[in-house]
């Protein structure tokens, strides 16, 4: 499956019907909004989303430029075959808007907030819910940025609790849009839209009719992009301008089975992000803080990964930070290796739980359980055996290879 040929510069692209396919698929499908408390839970489809808060937007007078799928989302879509590219966590949105006026930032929240009562189920009372309310109930974090590199967007992240967040972001100005090429890709949704609106619901989109989409690459070559994303590699331009967050990517990328293009200078491009990350995060809190987060954010239906994210991670930030005197470098260290032995914890409790669980079955069933294996196991071997269920390894008398003088726990 590939992209079309564009008449437009080498930036864009025309998506083909297999791609819009997939883009609807994802529009179509619903995403839970998890409210805190006693909030109901909203079931949203992101294109009545979309189209509810466009509309919500015109009718205050905020002018919409064009509305853009960004990010994981769209490098899913685009991806040639889904085994070749990594899962999505987030679904970002972009919305083209005037923001010259600081006064249209208090609009825009107030139309998102107001979006929300239209998705409460049958049932609720909307006349008791206040935009405050909504807000403490359904919204992950809101950010607006203004600064003095010409930066001029807001940001809404609606809340889910596996990590799988709806971003709403209004953009005037951002002077860098992506952190690396496989995720520089931006659907522009507005012909999508339109063909939702003006066509017959007894007329399914087939390949004889379909919208034309075009995809952009903010990288600067779409065709370049789309072949790093195709073959996992990890290029960038500009290293030294992506913020602390790349860091965390770049070792999700790792992680995932990605490799950095020939042509990057992979020591380079390390030590600007360590340093960039080191100073957005200057302390061990901050940095806790911001693993924590990520890792539920982007490994909540990847729990095997997490133990080895933060050992690539470990190995980056050793290899590749110099803007650190000794004892900071080892705090951060310290702390990567303590959530990393935190991880295998919490792994090996519910491998624990899962056992007793099939000791219960047992009993029930009159069956015994002779033998149980984690992976594979050299019987031959003498010693207490000691298992990572991270990992199909099995270690002996207690020596994990991958946490500094930190024992594993046994199975028994």
């Amino acid at each position: 499956m590939a992209t079309q040929e564009s008449p437009r510069c080498g930036r864009f692209q025309v998506l083909c019907y297999e791609q819009v396919e997939k883009l609807d698929k994802v529009l179509e499908d619903a995403v839970p909004i998890h409210g805190r408390g006693n909030f109901p839970t909203l079931e949203v489809k992101l294109k009545d989303l979309v189209q509810v808060v466009r509309e919500k937007l015109r009718t205050e007078g905020v002018s919409v430029r064009d509305i853009r799928l960004n990010g994981g989302a769209a490098s899913y879509i685009l991806g040639n075959g889904n085994e070749n590219v990594q899962p999505y966590n987030d679904l970002d949105l972009i919305f083209g808007v005037d923001l010259t006026n600081h006064n249209e930032l208090q609009k825009i929240k107030n139309c998102v907030l107001s979006c929300l009562l239209d998705f409460l189920p049958e049932g609720v009372n909307r006349e008791k819910m206040s935009s405050c309310s909504l807000k403490e109930a359904y919204v992950q974090k809101m950010v607006k940025v203004c600064n003095e590199h010409g930066d001029r967007w807001s940001l809404i992240s609606l809340s889910n609790n596996k990590g799988k967040n709806v971003e709403l972001k209004f953009v005037d100005k951002v002077k860098r849009q992506y952190e690396f090429s496989v995720d520089s890709f931006q659907i522009i949704l507005d012909s999508l839209l339109t063909f939702y609106d003006i066509s017959d619901p007894d007329t399914p989109m087939s390949e004889n009719l379909y919208p034309t989409l075009v995809a952009e690459s903010v990288y600067g070559d779409f065709h370049e992009a789309w072949t790093h994303l195709n073959s996992k590699l990890i290029a960038t331009r500009n290293p030294e301008e992506i913020r602390g967050g790349g860091l965390l990517k770049y070792c999700n990328l790792l992680t995932r089975g990605f490799h950095p293009a020939e042509n990057m200078d992979v020591c380079q491009m390390e030590r600007y992000m360590c340093s960039r990350f080191f100073i957005d995060f200057n302390d061990v809190t901050q940095q806790r803080q911001k693993l924590e987060s990520y890792l539920n954010n982007h490994f909540s239906e990847d729990e095997e990964l997490k133990h080895e994210y933060l050992l690539t991670l470990y190995h980056v930030v050793d290899e590749s930070t110099i803007c650190l005197m000794g004892h900071e470098r080892r705090q951060t260290l310290n702390l990567i290796q303590q959530l990393a032995c935190q991880v295998l914890m919490e792994q090996e409790q519910k491998v624990q739980s899962k056992y007793l669980e099939m000791q219960q079955f047992d009993q029930l069933n009159g069956l015994t359980i002779d033998q149980v294996y984690y992976g594979p196991v050299n019987l031959n071997i003498t010693g207490q055996y000691y298992y990572n269920n991270n990992m199909p390894q099995v270690y002996v008398n207690g020596q994990c290879p991958y946490c500094p003088n930190q024992a594993y726990l046994p199975c028994s």
